[in-house]
């Protein structure tokens, strides 16, 4: 059987606070119906009354009607935003909304001032700018897709209740009153409370929720466990030795969020601008409006220049330019079954030079197969696999499950006196025949010689194969290779990542020797092996930072450096996602895994990772575009604006029309091959 035993990996409960669930979605698409339900009235009263010379209400109470309709989407559905614009202006930290408040703001109070005949109306333009602005914040948060869940995920992996000993007594307690020396009673297909070690009892456990390896491990004995794996066959007595923080499954928590609160943010291309562009437009609005003033215009006209600025240059388009491509982008990719959850991958991910993948689960199926038969010269090969097949189907490991898979026979012969060997396979008897079916230290054991399958085996194992040994009466007569599965279309994926100059590396916990023969396999030029899951996210560090040395193929010892993107599906890769420049999940993968990703390929397929990169060169290019025209707009607009050309009315909707080429250009993307 597979014998890895995972040393010094330690799991179990962890108190930690639940993370609250993110809201931002929600609130933004709230404060959009609403600043709309306002804002619509007012786009109709303006624009029959400038426009078209119809005024729908007298004009004694229409300045009344539009303050009172702007107010809430000014003031209440915009609140955050005009404190935050504010906040900006006094701190000098100018941003984006920086411009939207002072722009609206002003508008609004020349709602007031008009009463006095100080200043025309344009209290009407304030509440369309924040309604436009709101949008563009709402469509934003979509995009971003911050609502990431799994650290809870993470906590309800772990059993909720543990049976131990106590009094001699089997008492069921919760999970959190278990104490480090309590024995617990693990029954076959229960989850194991927490670390611990075993007293007594033999079983196989799977711990692929864990490591993200398929095959199960034997535990006997003295042999740790971890908490929350699942124990498949025998009954387990384990001595709890680490609980609360200190257990393995707490670590993956503190390593997800490590990696979590240390990714450096992307700097969109339109946040450099900002700063530049903000107080720019701020000079230029308040020397308009002293120019006007002072050449010897009244206050009105020379305050209706200024907010014509103000609006013109209020960043609507600028924000929309990014949101809108990621969310074609993202419709896109989810139509080809790649989902975009953080849209900071779209530009991160033109930037990677180095595409890292887990094995087990990502280039391989993570389903046992058995890959070869050799059956001596005295038997033939069907006799090998029917009391292969016989014998090992009353096993619940799923190296047994893939022999009796691959037999395929309708009846079985009777077995008796069947026994599970403690790390070394198993037996039985079938007729007078004593039937044993394990590794060489089995056959070792009872002196059986394997000198005619001495070179196979050597071979089996240099190509990474768990092989197996059958024997009949104390002499062999054939041996089985069982080994993982590489899916169809790894080796394209990788070809075509090669072909277009990005490096691949494979890491993973595996020996070296079959690391290396499944990259091979993959065409994967290096490999990082030997890797416990807790280290895997120190790895990418080390390659991001070029101190890593990689194994390739050709045995040669070399580093790399660059951005680097990972690609896993297991719960041992979700901190490795999130420290990766770019994470790409599996979406046949555990939730951690799908959680912790920027990108998630739902159909599992590594050409998903060619398409993913394809799609974010693709949406970035679009995006870069869009910003080009929203700034094009304001170059142009801007100086109409000071030369007194445009109305704040008119100002409005060029804002407004420049918002829709913004996503016009957008949804051009949906035309890009990938």
């Amino acid at each position: 059987m597979n014998h890895e035993h995972h040393e010094g990996m330690d799991m179990g409960e962890h108190h930690h606070e639940e993370p609250v669930e993110d809201s931002e979605i929600k609130d933004w698409k709230r404060k959009t119906y609403l600043s709309w339900i306002f804002a619509i009235p007012i786009a109709i009263l303006m624009l029959s009354e400038r426009i078209f010379g119809m005024s729908l209400i007298p004009e004694n109470y229409l300045v009344i009607v539009l303050l009172v309709l702007a107010f809430p989407v000014v003031f209440i559905f915009g609140f955050q935003t005009v404190k935050s614009g504010f906040r900006g202006l006094f701190t000098f930290y100018f941003n984006m909304d920086s411009l939207i408040a002072l722009g609206t703001v002003v508008a609004y109070l020349t709602g007031i001032f008009s009463y006095f005949n100080f200043v025309s109306d344009y209290s009407g333009v304030s509440a369309m700018i924040m309604a436009f602005y709101t949008t563009g914040k709402y469509i934003e948060s979509i995009a971003r897709g911050r609502a990431s869940q799994e650290i809870k995920k993470l906590l309800e992996l772990g059993a909720k209740n543990a049976r131990i000993l106590r009094n001699r007594e089997e008492i069921e307690i919760p999970i959190s009153e278990i104490q480090i020396g309590n024995i617990m009673i693990i029954k076959p297909g229960e989850k194991i409370p927490t670390d611990g070690v075993v007293l007594k009892g033999f079983s196989s456990v799977d711990d692929s929720m864990i490591t993200g390896e398929s095959l199960p491990v034997d535990k006997k004995t003295r042999d740790l466990v971890i908490g929350a794996t699942i124990n498949q066959d025998g009954i387990l007595y384990v001595k709890a030795t680490k609980i609360g923080k200190d257990t393995f499954l707490s670590h993956i928590i503190e390593l997800v969020e490590n990696a979590q609160g240390t990714k450096v943010p992307i700097q969109k291309l339109a946040d450099k601008i900002t700063s530049i562009f903000v107080p720019s437009i701020l000079i230029v609005a308040i020397l308009t409006f002293a120019g006007w003033w002072y050449f010897g215009e009244n206050l009105s006209r020379a305050i209706g220049v200024g907010v014509s600025v103000l609006v013109i240059a209020c960043p609507c388009a600028l924000g929309l330019a990014t949101p809108t491509a990621l969310m074609v982008g993202s419709g896109m990719g989810a139509k080809r079954g790649i989902l975009i959850r953080k849209g900071e991958a779209i530009q991160t991910m033109k930037e990677v030079k180095i595409v890292v993948f887990d094995k087990t689960g990502t280039i391989t199926k993570g389903k046992p197969e058995v890959k070869v038969v050799q059956s001596s010269k005295r038997v033939p090969e069907k006799y090998l696999m029917e009391i292969a097949a016989s014998i090992e189907r009353l096993s619940e490991h799923s190296i047994a499950k893939s022999i009796v898979e691959k037999a395929q026979l309708r009846k079985y012969k009777e077995v008796k006196n069947f026994m599970v060997l403690r790390g070394k396979g198993v037996e039985g008897t079938i007729g007078r025949k004593k039937i044993m079916i394990g590794n060489s230290k089995l056959m070792n054991e009872h002196k059986i010689s394997l000198k005619e399958f001495g070179n196979s085996i050597e071979k089996f194992e240099t190509l990474g194969y768990t092989t197996m040994i059958i024997s009949e009466n104390n002499e062999a007569i054939g041996i089985i290779g069982v080994a993982d599965v590489v899916k169809s279309d790894s080796a394209e994926a990788i070809a075509m990542l090669t072909s277009e100059g990005y490096k691949t590396i494979m890491i993973t916990g595996d020996n070296e020797r079959t690391a290396r023969a499944i990259a091979r396999e993959v065409g994967i030029s290096e490999v990082i092996a030997n890797v416990l899951p807790e280290d895997k996210a120190k790895k990418v560090e080390e390659l991001q930072k070029g101190l890593s040395q990689v194994q390739s193929t050709s045995s040669n010892l070399g580093q790399s450096k660059g951005m680097v993107a990972f690609v896993g599906d297991g719960i041992n890769d979700a901190p490795a996602l999130k420290q990766s420049n770019v994470g790409i999940a599996m979406g046949t993968g555990t939730d951690i895994a799908i959680e912790s990703g920027d990108l998630v390929l739902v159909k599992g397929s590594l050409i998903g990772v060619v398409q993913a990169i394809k799609l974010s060169k693709a949406t970035f290019k679009k995006i870069k575009q869009n910003l080009f025209w929203a700034f094009a707009y304001n170059t142009i607009a801007i100086p109409l604006a000071i030369v007194g050309l445009l109305h704040p009315v008119i100002a409005e909707i060029a804002m407004a029309l420049s918002s829709i080429t913004v996503v016009t250009n957008a949804n051009l993307l949906r035309r890009t091959r990938i």
